[in-house]
């Protein structure tokens, strides 16, 4: 048997693009770049479910932060990947290692070094009568999205320790060589 017994998590949207908020795909379908070079190195791949995805569809608007911040979200997260959380442990249990989870920077849920943030988001577009000043006041916060936040406290509840790392949507192609230079360092 050639099963290295190596496996990865990552965002819904590195291998479905099409899961994201409309406007904001870099690539046509996937990451295949990040995605050939996991392949090469023999990682099994756990697709995360989108939490955005799955509590509001294809037609939703980008959020940030603050938006997501809300018990009911964070429950949804923790509904969704509990299913994940016990396929790691079946893994674990079985001799599989899974030291990775990879992220996506900028992202509500996904964000690992950094999110989208803007306290006063929220509210009726169409009455807002200050959005281009509310829209500049968007930036980048260095902290995790909810939906990583979440699975880094069910994890730790478990006592599992993935290395959570991303892909910057900015700089994809500097992102990625950083992502496989850490996994190959691993060895």
């Amino acid at each position: 048997m050639n099963r290295k017994k190596k496996l990865l998590l990552v965002a819904h949207c590195l291998l479905n693009c099409n899961a994201k908020v409309e406007g904001l795909a870099d690539c046509a379908g996937a990451q295949s770049a990040l995605l050939q070079l996991l392949f090469a190195r023999g990682y099994g791949i756990i697709q995360l479910p989108c939490p955005e995805l799955t509590i509001y569809g294809l037609k939703r608007w980008g959020h940030v932060k603050e938006q997501f911040a809300t018990p009911y979200f964070r429950r949804h997260c923790r509904q969704i990947f509990q299913p994940i959380l016990d396929q790691l442990l079946d893994y674990k249990q079985n001799g599989y290692q899974c030291n990775y989870l990879i992220g996506v920077n900028g992202s509500p849920s996904c964000g690992v070094e950094y999110t989208q943030s803007a306290p006063a988001w929220g509210g009726e577009l169409s009455t807002c009568e200050d959005l281009p000043n509310k829209l500049n006041i968007l930036r980048n916060i260095p902290e995790r999205g909810i939906f990583m936040e979440e699975i880094a406290h069910m994890l730790a509840g478990h006592k599992l320790s993935l290395r959570f790392i991303a892909i910057d949507e900015e700089d994809p192609a500097s992102s990625i060589d950083k992502i496989i230079k850490e996994i190959e360092e691993e060895k």
